[in-house]
């Protein structure tokens, strides 16, 4: 073992309680997202048959993402981080009330719509504040460690969120007999009660995500923030600019954000797997359900992300991150051109897990590159433009699917996007040769302190 990995602590973000807190918090209200973005998703498309109507719920998440993204980081620049973070989870736990509501009674799809639009509004609303509190967490010379963690626990929340939300919508009759029989055990109070929890069973994984962001709530009211500069109150449109200016300026972050953007925005096969599970791959695990299927699918990714994101907390700062990240997007191009060809599960499944592997390298990047970059009182704007890039380009990603999907096939829909996501790469690669060239992450650290 040599001196480097001998100094190398793997869980040394994990020493730093409020770190752990905001992780937590986080883990639960993102496991409960996952859970109800798989719910709206399955309901859509069982009340429609319309696969044009999962690129509308990704065009509806998506627009608050446009919209409201670039003042979400002035506000997270010149207001408490913390209780912006906290008026957005009380907001997104109202939404997801309101979607249990409406999906129970099998109100409007335009209410629906128009709910999910809210839901997505709140959530962006808090993203740029809690993108910019991480910094202030933990010391800079193990952030890139606590970037590696955040990471694995948003895969792993990616991987049980759907898989819970599938097993949620699947609930087998024999279950359901069981907990019935659990409710004679307490009398008429316990028949009622069970009664009433089953007859919501199809709403429970709405109701799951309101629980997760009430108790991220409470965690975020226990942390300890330290104080950090913040920019003066002034002329939004200007100091947004600003946030602008900063990432053109830096050619190796717009690289790193614009080629996320690009290689997203075509491969958003995501968005069709309830298509892919119910209607394309032929050959089902017996006695496996649709839904079932479904969750198992969209857990696939987050399994492959979170297997890369371990392994890389093991390890040093990656040495050669410009092609690591490059490399990385290229093979979640092939594979999702894989994953398009394929109508057996198993190799589905294997396919969707590698999207995960290759996706993990250039979050890992990017992230780090960004938030190490950036001054204290530039986070907030900085962070919503690069959610902007991302954030956006997987909604709107999967509205291109869709409609490319209802124009030709769903097949063909997520091939050409596997396709155009090599090609981006590769002209990413000629467009950008800092970023191509660009060396360890630790020289981010030391270049900046």
């Amino acid at each position: 073992m040599t001196s480097d990995s001998k100094a190398h602590d793997a869980y040394a973000a994990w020493r730093f309680p409020s770190f752990r807190l905001f992780l937590m918090g986080r883990f639960l209200f993102l496991m409960g997202t996952a859970a109800q973005g798989l719910a709206i998703g399955w309901e859509i498309y069982n009340r429609t048959d319309d696969p044009f109507q999962l690129g509308l719920v990704a065009l509806v998440k998506g627009l608050p993402m446009i919209l409201f993204t670039l003042p979400a980081g002035w506000i997270a620049d010149t207001f408490d981080r913390r209780k912006v973070m906290i008026f957005s989870m009380c907001g997104a736990t109202v939404t997801s009330l309101a979607l249990a509501w409406f999906s129970w009674i099998e109100g409007s799809l335009w209410i629906m719509f128009s709910l999910l639009f809210m839901d997505s509004t709140f959530a962006r609303i808090g993203g740029p504040s809690g993108s910019a509190i991480m910094p202030l967490l933990l010391p800079r010379h193990i952030f890139e460690n606590g970037i590696k963690w955040q990471t694995n626990l948003f895969q792993f929340t990616s991987l049980c969120g759907p898989a819970l939300g599938g097993l949620l919508l699947s609930w087998p009759t024999e279950a359901s007999y069981l907990v019935r029989g659990i409710g004679r055990v307490f009398g008429p109070v316990g028949r009622r009660f069970t009664d009433l929890w089953l007859s919501w069973q199809g709403q429970t994984p709405y109701l799951l995500c309101a629980g997760t962001s009430g108790v991220f709530i409470l965690f975020l009211l226990r942390m300890k923030i330290p104080d950090a500069p913040r920019a003066k109150p002034g002329n939004m449109v200007m100091q947004v600019m600003e946030g602008i200016h900063f990432v053109w300026r830096r050619k190796v972050v717009l690289g790193a954000v614009s080629l996320d953007l690009f290689a997203v925005l075509f491969g958003g096969a995501v968005y069709l797997l309830p298509v892919f599970a119910r209607d394309i791959i032929d050959v089902h695990p017996e006695g496996m359900r649709p839904e079932r299927m479904l969750g198992w699918l969209l857990a696939a990714p987050a399994a492959g992300a979170l297997f890369t994101g371990v392994l890389l907390a093991h390890l040093p700062p990656i040495r050669k991150s410009g092609r690591a990240m490059l490399l990385g997007v290229f093979g979640f191009g092939v594979v999702t051109v894989c994953f398009g060809f394929s109508t057996n599960f198993w190799w589905s499944w294997v396919f969707l897990f590698f999207t995960g592997v290759f996706d993990n390298i250039s979050v890992v990047v990017r992230h780090t590159l960004v938030n190490l970059i950036t001054p204290n009182e530039m986070r907030g704007r900085v962070s919503a433009v690069n959610s902007i890039f991302i954030g956006s380009s997987n909604e709107l990603g999967g509205f291109e699917s869709g409609l490319v999907a209802r124009l030709f096939t769903p097949v063909i829909s997520v091939v050409s996007g596997g396709i155009a996501t090599m090609v981006v790469v590769m002209v990413w690669a000629g467009l950008f040769p800092r970023l191509r060239a660009f060396g360890s992450l630790a020289d981010v650290q030391e270049s900046e302190a």
